[in-house]
């Protein structure tokens, strides 16, 4: 992974980011631990992936870590880290010939920088996202973007007792409530940080009213450093990660949880036993009420795993990264549900030859625990490299994704999959 990508993230951030300093530490860690088993791992060949288009940084985007979002006219909607009019990140379109139109440029001051998360979208076509540093308080943002690329920033977080660094994007309900989480802020608090909060679940209102729901605790019994996606399930509460917390002396184990709209939170998991994972990525529902997910470490080889719970807390383990040679290591992401019992996701690093201790993934994992390399990304000079984002479907069956590395000027291409 070029280093100078990775040195222009930090620089981008406060060193108070927690989780995100955290898995970039563990990019490196890899480049010196990680070995290949003796054992291959199974490779789909049938699969076909095309570069949609490479970025070529500012004016244009550059890095895309967050995941893709898709209308019914197939056009594809996401953000870049960095790029842009002044290299503070961007907000882009790219229509169903390939054709890539910026929205919206960050100033990295005023209305935000660095937008490190994916978009939600309303049914007027707005786009609502999150910047994990800029706004009034040099704190992250919440935006809204238009159809025709008007920006406004519709609140600025300003540290505790109010949530700070938002990484992760947002949800809106049926009423246009947006609800999210930041990384830092609240009431927590969280000494490896100094007293900048364990992070927040907030609600924002249309009009701009916002309200902290809850703030982590940390420590061995409550999560720290939410920086993934809220997800909603039918009975109305959300659920969620930490990246860390819920263990006394690892500062990588994290939690998942359950928060109701009233402020009440439990901790359905807490990682960190005998072969469980670290550092969980965002969940999803998948077949049955269970929530799926990922680790971006531990498990049987330190790469991460593939876990299921259920709602009221059972655990179940379906595959741990790094099992075999030519597999992935580290996904910095959570899945797809591609249906029936059969999930999508993409890993930072292993899979092929490349990139200190490979290129990165996409995997198939079924919920047997068969998990399959759909494709190993490379460094070659025109194709992109190391994925950050999971992967979305189209109703073809095909995946859509970002790289955050690679392409002719090295930053970032959309692909496309043909499973």
């Amino acid at each position: 992974m070029p280093q100078a990508k990775v040195t222009s993230l930090f620089q981008s951030v406060s060193a108070s980011t927690g989780c995100l300093v955290r898995k970039l530490n563990f990019l490196f860690a890899w480049a010196v631990i990680f070995s290949a088993a003796s054992i291959t791992t199974p490779i789909a060949h049938a699969q076909t992936l095309s570069t949609i288009y490479s970025f070529a940084g500012e004016p244009d985007g550059s890095t895309p870590y967050g995941p893709l979002i898709r209308d019914a006219e197939g056009n594809l909607y996401g953000t870049t880290g960095h790029g842009g009019a002044d290299n503070a990140g961007t907000v882009f379109k790219i229509d169903n010939q390939g054709v890539e139109t910026i929205l919206h440029s960050f100033n990295g001051a005023s209305n935000g920088g660095g937008p490190f998360a994916g978009l939600a979208r309303d049914r007027e076509g707005n786009l609502y996202g999150t910047t994990g540093y800029g706004g009034a308080h040099n704190l992250g943002t919440v935006f809204k973007v238009s159809p025709t690329g008007e920006a406004r920033v519709l609140y600025s977080f300003s540290g505790p007792p109010d949530g700070a660094s938002p990484f992760a994007g947002v949800i809106l309900d049926a009423q246009g409530n947006i609800y999210g989480t930041t990384s830092n802020g609240g009431t927590g608090s969280c000494p490896a940080v100094g007293q900048e909060g364990c992070g927040s679940v907030y609600v924002l209102t249309k009009s701009g009213n916002e309200r902290v729901i809850y703030s982590f605790q940390g420590g061995e019994s409550d999560g720290a450093f939410p920086n993934s996606l809220l997800v909603r399930g039918a009975d109305g509460n959300f659920y969620g990660t930490t990246s860390t917390g819920g263990c006394l002396y690892s500062p990588t184990c994290g939690t998942v949880f359950r928060i109701t709209k009233d402020g009440v939170e439990k901790v359905l998991h807490r990682f960190g036993g005998d072969n469980d994972g670290a550092g969980p990525n965002g969940v999803i529902f998948g077949p049955g009420g269970i929530l799926y997910g990922t680790t971006y470490s531990g498990g049987g080889n330190d790469g991460g795993m593939v876990f299921g719970l259920t709602l009221a807390g059972a655990e179940i383990i379906l595959y741990h990264f790094g099992s075999t040679s030519n597999d992935g290591i580290n996904p910095g992401a959570g899945l797809l549900w591609y249906g029936g019992g059969t999930f999508y996701g993409t890993t930072e690093m292993g899979g092929g030859p490349g990139c200190l201790t490979g290129c990165g993934t996409i995997f198939r994992v079924t919920t047997a625990g068969v998990e399959t390399v759909v494709y190993s990304f490379s460094d070659n000079p025109s194709g992109g490299f190391i994925p950050f984002a999971t992967v979305i479907r189209d109703p073809s069956g095909n995946l859509y994704g970002t790289t955050g590395e690679g392409g002719p000027t090295d930053n970032g291409t959309v692909f496309e999959v043909t499973p």
